[in-house]
C-alpha cells in the first residue's frame, strides 16, 4: 500500500538504545553544570573571604579606578591565590575537572605570567595534564604590540614548556576581562610553535573568573572557546549573596548593570562617606 511504512523491531531497538545513550549524556552534563555551580560558589566564597575580592565597604572607602579608567565599587585580585595553597589545590582539582569534561581533547596547558603560572601548575599536578607558561613581556598589551615588539626579537623563547608532538594547546590564567592579555598569550604561543616546527594549536582559554565584559564574544570572533568556573556578572555576584553585607550586593550588582552612574564624583563621595562612617 502506498503512503504506509513498516519498521522493524530491529529499528524500534535502535532507536531505544540512541534516545537512551542521549538520555544518559544530558543527564551526566547537568550533573557537570550542578557540580560546577556549587564549587564555583564555593569558590568565589573563599576568595572574598581570604581579601582577594575586595570592596569599597569593606576594604578601601575611596574604592579603585581601573586600568579602562572607570571607578569602581569592587576589585578582584587573585595574585595571592598561591598564598593560600589549599585553595589553590582546589582549584586546580575543579578546573582540570573542568578541563575534562569541556575540553577533552587538550594536550597541554600555558599558564599567562604571572597570575595563570601557579594555577596552570595547579591543575597540572590535579589533572595530570603537561603544563608550560608564557614569558612576561614588558609594555606589551595587544597583539599590535606583540607584532612591534617581535621585530626585535632576540633567542629567548617567548612559551617555556610546549609539548614537543604539539597537539591541542589550552591558554590559563586566574580571570578575563577584555581578551587582550589572552591574545598576546596565544600570539606568543603560535610564534614558538612555528619556530619550532610544530603542529600544535589552541582552541581553548580556561580561566577561574570571566568579568564578562566583551571576552567570551571576542574569543569566540577568534574561533577560541572561552572557558570559566566563576562567569562574575550573571552569576558570581549572585553566589556572594550569604557572604556580602546587604548593601555591598546592592550597589555592586547595580553597578554592573549601569557603571556610568558610579563615574560620578558626587555618588563616589557619598559611598566613601558611608563606608568611613561604618567604620567609626
Amino acid at each position: 500500500m502506498s503512503g504506509i511504512f513498516f519498521f522493524s523491531p530491529h529499528i524500534f531497538w535502535i532507536l531505544e538504545v540512541e534516545y537512551r545513550k542521549q538520555k544518559e549524556e544530558r543527564k551526566k552534563m547537568q550533573d557537570w553544570e550542578n557540580y560546577k555551580e556549587d564549587q564555583g560558589k564555593i569558590i568565589i566564597e573563599r576568595l572574598y573571604a581570604d581579601g582577594m575580592i575586595k570592596t569599597w565597604y569593606r576594604d578601601k572607602p575611596e574604592g579603585w579606578t581601573l586600568v579602562s579608567g572607570l571607578w569602581s565599587p569592587f576589585y578582584v585580585q587573585l595574585r595571592p591565590l598561591p598564598l593560600h595553597p589549599e585553595l589553590l589545590s582546589h582549584v586546580g582539582f575543579v578546573l582540570g575537572q573542568l578541563m575534562h569534561k569541556e575540553c577533552p581533547d587538550v594536550d597541554g596547558i600555558i599558564g599567562v605570567a604571572m597570575a595563570g603560572i601557579p594555577i596552570a601548575t595547579a591543575i597540572s599536578i590535579e589533572a595530570k595534564i603537561p603544563s608550560g607558561y608564557t614569558r612576561k613581556i614588558e609594555g606589551v598589551k595587544t597583539k599590535e604590540d606583540f607584532s612591534r615588539f617581535i621585530k626585535g626579537y632576540g633567542e629567548h623563547s617567548l612559551v617555556e614548556g610546549i609539548p614537543e608532538d604539539g597537539g591541542e594547546i589550552a591558554i590559563i590564567d586566574d580571570l578575563v576581562t577584555k581578551f587582550n592579555s589572552k591574545e598576546v598569550a596565544i600570539e606568543q604561543l603560535n610564534f614558538e610553535l612555528k619556530l619550532r616546527g610544530l603542529k600544535g594549536k589552541c582552541s581553548h582559554v580556561v580561566v577561574l573568573l570571566d568579568r564578562e565584559q566583551g571576552a567570551e564574544e571576542s574569543a569566540r570572533e577568534q574561533g577560541i572557546t572561552l572557558h570559566s568556573l566563576i562567569p562574575f556578572k550573571s552569576k558570581g555576584i549572585k553566589w556572594l549573596n550569604d557572604v556580602f553585607m546587604p548593601r555591598e550586593r546592592d550597589v555592586i550588582a547595580d553597578y554592573l548593570r549601569e557603571p556610568e552612574i558610579y563615574q560620578n564624583a558626587k555618588v563616589q563621595a557619598e559611598l566613601r562617606q558611608e563606608a568611613e562612617s561604618r567604620r567609626k
